[in-house]
């Protein structure tokens, strides 16, 4: 399994965690409620979380 934390070149830090890590990071979140986190991401976009070279 990818490591939710390293994130490879390219991709978005953000967008890699919830990914991988979904339970992890949605476990505070009621059986079909949206993430706040991921509904902001996916309006606003990665801004600077996308990892470099």
């Amino acid at each position: 399994m990818a490591d939710p934390t390293n994130p490879p070149v390219g991709e978005c830090r953000q967008c890699w965690y919830h990914a991988y890590a979904s339970r992890e990071a949605h476990r505070h979140l009621k059986p079909r409620e949206d993430c706040p986190a991921c509904v902001d991401h996916m309006r606003n976009g990665h801004g600077n979380m996308i990892v470099g070279r």
